[in-house]
């Protein structure tokens, strides 16, 4: 029992929980008790040659490809029935979006990091998580795995039925201007975003053994929540990809009219969700090089 109460003693000692307002971040003489990953290079050419680099490129392909199949059949769901109650209607759809998120975030960390969003891709590649090689292939192979699985649910459906009932894509609904959908996008997405680099930063991981196992957990609720939100307004985007494969799938004007949006509220939510990381959650700024 006395060794147990020291081992206590000296985790509680290692990591302080209680700073002095103002010089917790700023504070140069702080002991460190995890490594700070290096920034990720603008340009690193050997990731090309790396099987490991298409491994992942493929990984986010199939997660993003089965997150619009099982997302817009949900939602097509929802719009065929004759009213709400006879679906799983607005939480329903919530629900998949969040679920799937959880789901394929769990099943693909290890190998992309679980990104399955352009979004988070840009936010992480702001914040010098990935080289901008391989945020941009993640981008590509998400928009096609985007288009592919809006694809199989349109061959499900048909193209009549697909067509009447919006096949999933995204616009601003009836009531709200474009800005109120812009703004809702970029709101979103910075709660996404926030979460992403809370559930997954070093310093957490190195002080909470368990953080790196829940992470799925908090990003795919952040996912939830915002969709229960933000339907009513845009059927909630905040992801790129599942809005461009959509609308390319649907392919008529309601789905390209306010596309835009879906671009660029989403880019906007996790430049300011990745600046804030690194400038006032981790102070990384402030910190001694």
């Amino acid at each position: 029992m006395e060794a147990k109460e020291q081992d206590v003693s000296l985790g509680a000692n290692k990591f302080p929980e209680r700073q002095p307002i103002g010089t917790a971040a700023q504070s140069q003489d702080e002991p460190k008790d995890y490594q700070e990953p290096p920034p990720a290079p603008l340009f690193e050419p050997s990731e090309l040659t790396s099987w490991s680099f298409y491994r992942a490129g493929i990984a986010e392909f199939v997660a993003t490809f089965l997150f619009l199949y099982i997302t817009i059949l949900t939602v097509m769901g929802v719009n065929r029935a004759p009213n709400k109650c006879a679906s799983v209607g607005i939480q329903g759809i919530a629900w998949a979006f969040g679920g799937m998120i959880f789901a394929l975030v769990y099943c693909t960390a290890g190998i992309s990091g679980g990104h399955i969003n352009p979004a988070v891709t840009f936010g992480l590649f702001l914040a010098r998580k990935l080289s901008l090689t391989r945020a941009v292939f993640y981008i590509v192979m998400q928009c096609l795995g985007a288009i592919c699985g809006a694809g199989v649910v349109k061959g499900f459906e048909g193209k009549n039925l697909y067509g009447t009932y919006g096949g999933g894509a995204n616009k601003v609904n009836d009531g709200y201007t474009k800005g109120d959908g812009l703004g809702a996008e970029i709101v979103g997405t910075f709660i996404l975003v926030y979460t992403v680099f809370s559930a997954t930063d070093a310093k957490r991981n190195a002080r909470d053994s368990h953080v790196p196992i829940l992470a799925p957990l908090p990003i795919g609720f952040a996912v939830f929540l915002v969709h229960l939100a933000t339907i009513p307004i845009t059927g909630t985007g905040i992801n790129p990809a599942r809005s461009l494969g959509a609308a390319i799938i649907f392919n008529k004007h309601d789905g390209w009219h306010e596309h835009w949006v879906f671009w660029v509220g989403p880019f906007i939510g996790a430049a300011l969700a990745a600046l804030y990381h690194v400038v006032v959650i981790r102070a990384i700024p402030f910190k001694s090089k």
